[in-house]
């Protein structure tokens, strides 16, 4: 018998995250790039996230060099925006950077990967203008609390986390995000009821 599902989170019913959304209005663009394991992956962050933030876009696929949404977004953003991905140049995200740097004061919207490391390299490699647009990266010092998700990758993030800590930085405003982030560890903690039995 098939499972009732939430239109909204894809999730069953009984297992809906809709009451963990809370609407945060922010100031740069998310553009999410989502590989299509990922929509209905029960543990994936993009459904939290994409349904708390006011000004974000989740484009689901792997090649995204033809896509129509896509191009237009990079057309209005051009030389604001930048992709949140630990490649060699990337710039990382401290206070002191942000303040100084210009490329940072002047970003608009920011562009996430959303996929396992492997999944997500591909991604990258497969779309190389995203290879010509400014890199960002998160300092390594940040203890992730993606507990529900195994990664041999030290201090790894979810994809909330990492978009919710560059925000943070390029706003300059930590506070404005802290109720997504606690909403965040409710996700955590309302998964592992499942792993449980509970």
């Amino acid at each position: 018998m098939k499972r009732e599902c939430c239109p909204l989170c894809l999730r069953a019913k009984s297992a809906c995250i809709c009451h963990l959304f809370t609407e945060i209005t922010n100031d740069i663009h998310v553009v999410v790039l989502q590989h299509p394991t990922e929509v209905k992956q029960t543990k994936g962050t993009i459904t939290l996230l994409a349904n708390s933030l006011v000004n974000c876009t989740v484009i689901v696929g792997e090649v995204f060099k033809e896509n129509a949404e896509l191009t237009e977004i990079l057309s209005l953003y051009q030389n604001e925006i930048a992709l949140l991905y630990p490649s060699k140049n990337a710039k990382t995200l401290t206070n002191e950077m942000v303040k100084c740097d210009k490329v940072l004061n002047s970003i608009k919207c920011i562009i996430l990967i959303d996929g396992t490391w492997k999944k997500s390299y591909k991604m990258y490699m497969l779309n190389d203008f995203l290879h010509d647009i400014p890199h960002l990266t998160l300092p390594e010092n940040i203890q992730g609390k993606y507990h529900i998700r195994k990664t041999q990758k030290a201090q790894a993030l979810s994809s909330l986390e990492a978009c919710v800590y560059a925000l943070s930085s390029i706003e300059a405003n930590s506070n404005k995000y802290k109720p997504l982030l606690n909403r965040f560890s409710q996700f955590n903690d309302f998964q592992l009821l499942f792993r449980q039995g509970h």
